[in-house]
């Protein structure tokens, strides 16, 4: 049965808050007990009151700093770096006596975990509570908790926080978004008026684009937990990795006209990995944060719109890793004060209340702390029982062609402390080929195997139909690798370890080399090719050259009529080779089996120069997503064009235009009109998603799209929102078949491609067969939820058509091929669009 808790906000804050005088650090503090004075507040290290301002990262890095330097209950570390280059702290907090032993008591708990540990070892072991605020930057109300409950934990002098600290270790990260927060705050900070505007119109309340949820690339790091593709991540999880913590609470923000959420969720949407046990301590915890927050008033309700299904979250990870994993969501004043339909909600209020929880927290934690240890150790001891009775003995993982996409797996479960063992020769599993280079295992009998479940589980059959985020992860079809179970790990070998092997340049050749487009990181390597001025060419054929076949995309470098001579063009390959794991070929002779070098299905490929609309109507994390794929995996410029700027910017000197998923419809008729005289020039424009509503709307483009027109038959109005939600494909993962001749599949390992998809968008396919080189199959889900009509509508339609625009093309692509950065299977089809359009 579905608890909801309802009681009312304090009288005094549904006042307006022009006329409340701004709250002291007590309005947030425990009452009658001691402060140490020497330990520094808030007040004067930043000379306002907590909660009077909105601090930026800065001022909470110092003040941090400022306390564990004064205090013996704190232990301060930089745990690493943002993008924007600020620190990400990590306060360890407990009594003194306990940070004399950290590191043995860091190893006992460890020790705990492991199979056959006895249950005596708990009895006298502190437990583990791990405190992470405002993984979201304008989500501030948490890191505003985390000074006050610092300043707390350093300076309270009561006994029973004595007692509490001898039994804790508190692992405090007071801002997992640096980046994120320092811009929110500047925002909040520059828009407040001195007599504080509440109206929720006012500007204060209303970020500019992108906004400071997200981190420098525009990443919605809450989503980052298992594929750890962000810095911040890393550090988070190498903590977590460390410490194997038993709670971790992750505090945010939601609506303005909300209360206060806190776990567990929705029980019809917890991942079915996810032990039974676990929701009842998460439940019997939460009884810890309804009598605290009773006593100050506020109102809360659980059980309700958020999930513990998708692993990627900060609530989520820990459940599928012998963990407590509890969401803190407080109604958010976006701003210093707003009105709401709950009154006027303050900044200092929205502290306070996550403060609060802080601290109900620890005493739930300290007080179940035996029940929490057992069941942690029992988690692992569980599972690893489960296994050794397991069919499957491991899962062997690899790719012939691609030495990246298989590293870049190996390096994320690496992260995750996953186990692997090299593989000591090659085999073959169901007609798929592992070479030894190319692959190794994962034992299934290992500490983490329901971490490995989680990480490559499918599943297309649910309870609930709603998900608050996506319904489907696996990362075998994320990075389209070969993946196959094994009854026997007679082929293991050695432990494996992710490393980067070293290509080279097989001799030196007055004709020309030649390179496979296979790797992923072959993009890469084109555009410094490019970028330096060498003229590299592209096959639309296979061919042979000396025994070695080079399949479609390949790449050729002439050595004759370059602006290098032959010993510069050697020389610099041999120079960039060693930072790719494949090789390129001298060529010994022109004369190849199939098409020959100087054949006319050669074509020469040019540099681009890229653009992408950003600004007002532009999804942040898709267009974060395209930038860090130029900024950070292939050093190539990309230009970030404002939508409020396209105006007036000359077109001509960019290749392509990138329009991401979003809405265009603000873009003015002499703009669009402006796009599409480009695109007829000679520009090609790739266009994702609702983008393509906007290109059919503006009759640049003329697809068809098919559409679910299922009735709300026998629906109530109670349940039209479930309706409504349950036609959404939230995210799922689908299969495709490949005509691997056209130039959009370059460089692909097979012809089937799993795809992932969170759009409603389902376009006709083309009546010429040669049009759809990208297809889905009769029966295309792979994993995750799609409703009956969806599916339906989905099958052998495509995600893919290449529109030929006067001398331009314009490339729509109906599902993200560059998902979260983690999407490496697809992310070949953004390149090849963005290199091989004029092929197509």
């Amino acid at each position: 049965m579905k608890l909801l808790y309802y009681f009312t906000f304090l009288i005094a804050f549904a006042a307006s808050a022009q006329h409340k005088a701004q709250p002291t650090l007590d309005y947030y503090l425990p009452q009658n007990v001691t402060y140490n004075k020497n330990i520094p507040t808030p007040k004067s290290i930043f000379n306002f009151e907590l909660g009077e301002m909105h601090t930026d990262h800065t001022q909470l890095a110092y003040y941090m700093a400022a306390v564990a330097k004064v205090s013996d209950r704190i232990a301060i570390e930089t745990t690493g770096y943002t993008f924007e280059n600020r620190p990400l702290q990590l306060l360890t907090i407990s009594s003194p006596k306990n940070l004399a032993r950290i590191k043995e008591i860091n190893e006992q708990h460890l020790e705990n975990l492991k199979a056959g540990s006895n249950a005596k070892n708990t009895a006298d072991m502190p437990i583990v509570v791990y405190l992470g605020y405002s993984i979201h930057g304008n989500e501030s109300s948490g890191s505003g908790a985390a000074i006050a409950l610092t300043y707390y934990l350093a300076a309270c002098e009561s006994a029973e926080l004595e007692k509490t600290l001898e039994n804790t270790v508190i692992l405090l990260d007071p801002c997992f978004n640096p980046d994120g927060i320092q811009r929110f705050s500047t925002w909040v900070n520059s828009n407040k008026s001195t007599n504080l505007v509440t109206d929720p119109n006012d500007r204060e309340f209303n970020e500019g684009w992108p906004r400071g949820r997200f981190n420098h690339y525009l990443f919605d790091m809450n989503r980052d937990w298992l594929p750890v593709q962000l810095p911040e991540s890393q550090a988070r999880i190498k903590t977590f990795r460390k410490w194997m913590p038993n709670i971790l609470c992750d505090f945010h923000e939601m609506g303005t006209n909300a209360t206060y959420f806190f776990q567990p969720g929705e029980p019809s949407r917890t991942n079915p990995l996810t032990p039974e046990l676990n929701q009842k301590l998460t439940m019997k915890i939460a009884g810890y944060h309804a009598k605290a927050l009773d006593k100050i008033g506020s109102s809360y309700f659980i059980e309700e719109n958020y999930d513990d299904f998708y692993y990627g979250k900060g609530s989520s990870y820990p459940d599928i890793n012998g963990s407590i994993g509890i969401l803190f969501e407080q109604a958010s004043s976006r701003g210093h004060a707003q009105e709401s339909a709950n009154g006027v909600i303050t900044f200092p209020f929205t502290i306070r209340n996550q403060f609060t929880t802080s601290l109900s927290t620890l005493q739930a934690t300290s007080e179940m702390r035996t029940e929490l240890l057992n069941y942690q150790r029992d988690f692992y001891t569980n599972a690893r029982a489960e296994s050794k009775s397991s069919k499957i003995k491991g899962y062997v993982i690899g790719d012939e062609k691609d030495a990246t996409r298989v590293n870049e797996l190996a390096k994320i479960l690496s992260q995750h402390k996953v186990e692997m063992l090299a593989l000591k020769n090659d085999i073959t599993v169901n007609t798929k080929k592992f070479t030894k280079d190319n692959s190794y295992i994962i034992p299934v009998d290992q500490q983490n195997t329901k971490l490995i479940n989680a990480i490559f589980d499918r599943q297309t059959k649910f309870k609930d139909s709603l998900f608050y985020d996506i319904s489907a992860w696996s990362f075998d079809l994320a990075f389209n690798v070969n993946f196959e179970g094994l009854n026997s790990l007679a082929e293991a070998g050695s432990k494996y370890e992710p490393t980067i092997k070293t290509g080279t340049v097989t001799g030196k050749s007055n004709i020309g080399y030649l390179m496979e487009w296979t790797d992923h990181k072959s993009p890469k390597l084109l555009y410094q090719l490019l970028s330096k001025g060498l003229r590299v060419r592209t096959t639309s054929q296979p061919f042979t050259h000396n025994g070695k076949v080079f399949s479609y995309g390949s790449l050729f470098i002439p050595v004759q009529n370059q602006e290098m001579n032959t010993d510069e063009i050697h020389q610099y390959l041999s120079t960039l080779i060693p930072d790719y794991p494949f090789d390129i070929t001298a060529v010994s002779t022109g004369f190849t089996d199939g098409i020959n070098l100087g054949n006319p299905n050669f074509e020469t490929l040019t540099v681009p120069k890229v653009a992408m609309l950003v600004g007002k109507g532009v999804d942040p994390a898709d267009a974060g997503e395209i930038w860090h794929l130029f900024d950070q995996k292939a050093a190539m410029p990309l230009t970030k064009i404002d939508t409020d700027q396209i105006q007036g910017v000359n077109l001509s000197k960019y290749t392509t235009l990138i329009l991401v998923n979003g809405n265009y419809s603000g873009l003015s008729k002499e703009t669009t009109t402006k796009i599409e005289q480009w695109v007829q020039n000679g520009g090609t424009l790739i266009a994702y998603q609702d983008a393509i509503k906007w290109l059919n709307a503006s009759k640049i483009i003329e697809v068809t799209l098919k559409t679910n027109k299922q009735e709300a038959k026998d629906i109530s109005f109670e349940q039209v929102d479930d309706f409504r939600g349950a036609q959404l494909i939230a995210g799922a993962i689908f299969e495709t078949k490949l005509d691997l001749s056209h130039p959009i599949n370059f460089g692909m390992p097979r012809n089937k491609l799993p795809i992932f998809r969170n759009t409603s968008i389902i376009i006709e396919p083309n009546k010429n067969s040669f049009a759809n080189p990208i297809q889905y199959t009769k029966t295309p889900l792979l994993s995750g939820y799609i409703s009956k009509p969806n599916l339906a509508l989905l099958k052998e339609t495509v995600p893919f058509q290449a529109i030929r625009k006067g001398d331009g093309k314009i490339l729509i692509f109906t599902d993200n091929t560059n998902f979260r950065a983690f999407w490496l299977g697809t992310e070949k089809l953004f390149w090849n669009a963005l290199f091989f359009s004029k092929l197509m």
